[in-house]
């Protein structure tokens, strides 16, 4: 994977909605903690791809290699990391491809209102559209200019900076579109469905109606 310089660049922005700051209960922290549930994958480039599926707007599936996915128009954006465990990351610079991109390549049916965004291991998390179409919203490959490393996702995350980190899985695989919101791995063991920090969405038993299926 080449370095962002070589690659289609957008603007650095802080993007819409950037505020940084903290949220409530949460605690300014120096460096980037590894957390993560379960082992570190092993990255092999040739059994590697990238996958939409689900309620596509022609019903048909859509697929990146490695080297095709990567190849895909380059963007930055300047954005805060939101931990549930209380940490926050203000301003680290996320490069990758924007969500926005793969929602124009490979459409969602009209009836579409949420995404489940899968990860290696079957690891899943549940988003509503609006969200996973956020400006912010990025498939990323480098943080402050330099590729992940393997503890922090790499080859792929999702980084949603308005919502908490565990919306953004690492060693992502794939998008499946939703007619219908259905619970994520964390979501499915008493996580919120929504996860925004600002209002402090933390666990399922602050969930106001229609904010997610029943448990």
């Amino acid at each position: 994977m080449g370095q962002p310089a070589e690659r289609e660049s957008g603007e650095r922005t802080a993007g819409e909605g950037a505020r940084f700051e903290l949220p409530p209960g949460q605690r300014l922290q120096r460096g980037w903690p590894v957390t993560h549930y379960g082992p570190v994958p092993r990255f092999r480039p040739e059994r590697w791809d990238f996958r939409v599926f689900g309620a596509t707007a022609g019903g048909d599936k859509h697929s990146w290699k490695h080297e095709e996915f990567t190849a895909l128009p380059y963007r930055s954006v300047v954005a805060d990391l939101h931990c549930v465990t209380k940490f926050s990351m203000l301003g680290a610079e996320w490069g990758g491809v924007p969500a926005r991109t793969i929602l124009e390549l490979a459409p969602p049916a009209p009836e579409v209102t949420h995404v489940m965004v899968w990860a290696e291991y079957g690891f899943s998390s549940n988003l509503r559209l609006a969200d996973f179409s956020s400006e912010q919203s990025l498939f990323a490959t480098h943080k402050d200019g330099e590729l992940l490393t393997a503890e922090h996702g790499f080859p792929l995350r999702l980084v949603v900076p308005h919502l908490y980190a565990w919306k953004g899985p690492k060693w992502v695989r794939g998008v499946e579109y939703m007619t219908t919101d259905r619970r994520g791995f964390w979501e499915e063991r008493g996580y919120h469905n929504v996860g925004d920090p600002w209002r402090e969405q933390r666990y399922s038993y602050q969930e106001e109606p229609g904010e997610g299926p029943e448990l």
